[in-house]
């Protein structure tokens, strides 16, 4: 048995762990869920994640696992992607928690409200875009003295936030405020083989 990703190709989240996987090489069964239909609050999708959410793994050996973060953090375990270092390790950490609490919510919701669900600008929240365009605002400080986000090189903390950065224009944001921030985008799409 081969590790299965259960995911919506729309979503960041499932894009960040496929993208994980390819980088490691790693052999895997993507299974296309439509969240948008209801495909994750099926009896047999719950058994597999009580949660009702994607992405969702089935490891080699059967079990279950779910959380994008959590998920790439597993796989990526021993690899390239994670250092040795213990300070290191707790940054990417870091970032990964961040993502998941000021980065997502905002500028993923943006975007899903936006792009996918056509809705009129006047309806959206405008704290989101605030609260958004203050995450890009951080990564810019950051990127500005150093090419990656935790330290010279790829890592799972730029795989994770460049899931939802790369298409933050589909929910109203301007890269082009942000330049440090859109060159590291191009940077991670090339490190990952995706421009």
């Amino acid at each position: 048995m081969s590790l299965t990703i259960y995911g919506d190709s729309m979503s960041g989240n499932c894009l960040k762990v496929k993208w994980t996987a390819d980088k490691l090489g790693l052999a895997y069964d993507w299974v296309e869920v439509d969240v948008v239909n209801g495909q994750t609050r099926t009896d047999a999708f719950r058994t597999l994640n009580p949660a009702a959410q994607v992405p969702t793994v089935v490891l080699a050996d059967g079990r279950p696992l779910a959380q994008s973060n959590a998920i790439i953090w597993h796989l990526a375990e021993g690899s390239e992607l994670i250092s040795s270092d213990a300070y290191l390790r707790a940054k990417t950490l870091e970032w990964l928690f961040w993502e998941q609490y000021s980065h997502e919510p905002y500028i993923a919701v943006r975007r899903f409200q936006k792009f996918y669900l056509n809705t009129p600008e006047a309806d959206i929240d405008p704290k989101l875009r605030v609260r958004g365009e203050a995450a890009l605002a951080r990564m810019e400080t950051w990127l500005a003295g150093s090419p990656y986000l935790v330290d010279s090189r790829l890592s799972l903390a730029d795989i994770s936030l460049v899931a939802y950065t790369r298409v933050a224009p589909e929910g109203g944001f301007d890269l082009a405020k942000f330049p440090g921030v859109a060159a590291w985008v191009k940077r991670v799409e090339q490190d990952l083989g995706l421009s």
